[in-house]
């Protein structure tokens, strides 16, 4: 093999990498066209289907609905509390007004005046009793123990819904909660010696 042979070899090898190299750039550049395509043509594809619509047609953003909620009903729901033991437990407001399917939050608070913490559960309940299983809680103080420290107060949430399944003679709900300090709990203290007293 000669010098020349060799020489036109590695012409041929540069003209095939020009050659594949403008290629790769030429898929490069439309699959970045592609793709920067899609972006219109999905919200297009979108709004024609009635899929995934979040702007209307003025450009502002549509609000999502509820679908769930039934707007041709209002139901009061009224708050009690009670408590048992030292602690002072009140709603921050008497009652509320909601449609069935939608979402409420309503809040407690409570006071621990004692120079001790203190342990209590919440006990709910709901008048008229038809209420009870369309009374939906999603977060509530209620499921689980409150400890509250010396002197501390609380405000805590109650979020719910009620079912649309509600019965229709249904317009006033009671919502109750009975605060029950846990006896003992918190009244056991290691003695010196290790003797619980």
């Amino acid at each position: 093999m000669n010098d020349n042979d060799s020489e036109e070899m590695h012409g041929e090898e540069r003209d095939s990498n020009r050659k594949m190299l403008g290629k790769l750039v030429v898929v490069a550049v439309m699959m970045f066209g592609f793709g920067y395509a899609l972006i219109p043509v999905y919200r297009h594809i979108c709004e024609v289907l009635g899929l995934n619509v979040l702007t209307q047609k003025d450009g502002t953003v549509a609000a999502p609905k509820n679908t769930q909620i039934d707007m041709s009903r209002s139901i009061t729901v009224e708050l009690d509390s009670n408590v048992q033991g030292t602690l002072r437990f009140r709603p921050t407001q008497r009652s509320i007004t909601v449609h069935p399917g939608e979402m409420a939050t309503v809040v407690y608070e409570v006071v621990n005046s004692q120079a001790r913490p203190v342990t209590a559960q919440a006990i709910p309940s709901y008048a008229p009793q038809s209420a009870t299983p369309h009374f939906k809680k999603v977060e509530c103080f209620c499921f689980q123990q409150q400890t509250l420290q010396a002197n501390e107060a609380k405000q805590m949430p109650v979020v719910f819904f009620l079912d649309p399944a509600l019965p229709k003679e249904v317009r006033t709900i009671t919502l109750s909660y009975t605060f029950i300090e846990i006896a003992g709990v918190n009244k056991t203290a290691a003695a010196p010696g290790g003797v619980v007293r």
